[in-house]
């Protein structure tokens, strides 16, 4: 499943509780995916606390409390870190995470409360929705096999990396556009993992946002970028990143494209890719309506000078998932798609 179709799943289960309906979601994943990413991301949409609680971290007493006396009577006390509607609200996100890596003893605890929805006598309050999340068993992370009375009481989503929900992510989060170029150009580094090899930095999209981060600190300083990238992705994805940055000085003038005056297309193909992704943030930074219609009028513009069209229809799919329905309304849309028409029409029939 892609992650923007776990995000639309997500949103909805955490609506349904507010309405009697949500079931509990477990989702399964590699490492890396944005598995908790997603998740925070449905909590900040909605403006709900989050609560994480790693089950992989605790006893069984954390979740169930501690039994005290109270006359002849035990009684047991309810943890402080389960949601509680005075504190933390109506509405929220409970987030199991980790609970593939969670002994066994421990997710015993926790059945009650995801079938539930209680803890002796701890009600988790209604508006509040259940997820969770883990690694697949062939993924070589910690884990347990999933007892059938714990998976019979989720819901079960597998989710996958795409390149073009991480490229729409990427521009969202001002992630480097030569590094969203990088992976337009070599789509299959996005996420490589071999459980076999067990390595310890390896390409995946948590991975490729900290190659962001290390170029953003060392970019100024090449004698220790290379070992930093290497660090973030692995050895060989960050010497193909490196040589990729290297090449990308080559690029034709950005601005001079904006700006409507030059159609220069660079002869490599990476150097197109680079072009292409540093005229979609262009296009995103593209704020006063007068001056957003001008550029994206010259970007489209451009869009229809590459040789290869389907680089021309990747530059503008991303600027759409980017800035959205703006760019139908530009003039220059309706000749581009005119442009392009046999070209999709063939992508269908295939």
């Amino acid at each position: 499943m892609r992650p923007s179709d776990l995000r639309a799943i997500l949103d909805r289960e955490f609506l349904a509780a507010s309405a009697g309906t949500h079931t509990p979601v477990m989702i399964w994943g590699p490492p890396g995916v944005g598995k908790s990413q997603i998740t925070a991301e449905v909590a900040r949409a909605h403006a709900v606390p989050l609560i994480d609680i790693r089950l992989s971290q605790m006893e069984p007493t954390d979740l169930r409390g501690i039994p005290f006396r109270v006359d002849d009577k035990v009684e047991w006390s309810i943890p402080a870190l389960l949601p509680d509607e005075r504190r933390d609200g109506r509405h929220g996100i409970l987030f199991l995470d980790e609970i593939t890596s969670a002994p066994p003893i421990v997710t015993a605890a926790a059945y009650q409360l995801i079938l539930d929805r209680r803890l002796g006598e701890y009600r988790l309050p209604q508006g509040w929705a259940i997820f969770a999340a883990g690694n697949r068993h062939g993924d070589r992370g910690v884990s347990y096999v999933m007892p059938a009375p714990l998976a019979n009481r989720f819901t079960h989503f597998d989710v996958e990396p795409n390149l073009d929900d991480w490229v729409a992510w990427a521009h969202a989060h001002d992630i480097d556009d030569k590094v969203i170029a990088f992976l337009r150009f070599r789509p299959e580094l996005l996420f490589e993992f071999d459980p076999a090899r067990n390595p310890v930095a390896f390409p995946s999209p948590r991975s490729w946002e900290y190659a962001h981060r290390a170029l953003c600190k060392f970019a100024g300083t090449p004698a220790l970028l290379l070992d930093a990238l290497q660090a973030c992705v692995g050895v060989a994805a960050g010497v193909e990143l490196k040589a990729f940055l290297d090449h990308m000085r080559a690029l034709p003038d950005i601005d001079a494209i904006v700006r409507g005056e030059s159609t220069q297309i660079p002869d490599g193909i990476d150097l197109q890719y680079g072009v292409a992704q540093a005229l979609v943030r262009r296009a995103r930074e593209a704020r006063e309506p007068r001056q957003a219609e001008r550029v994206f009028g010259n970007i489209l513009r451009y869009a229809r000078a590459f040789p290869q069209r389907e680089l021309g229809v990747m530059l503008v799919t991303d600027m759409h998932r980017s800035i959205g329905r703006p760019l139908y309304a530009v003039p220059e849309f309706k000749e581009w798609a005119q442009s392009v028409t046999d070209l999709l029409f063939f992508d269908r029939e295939q």
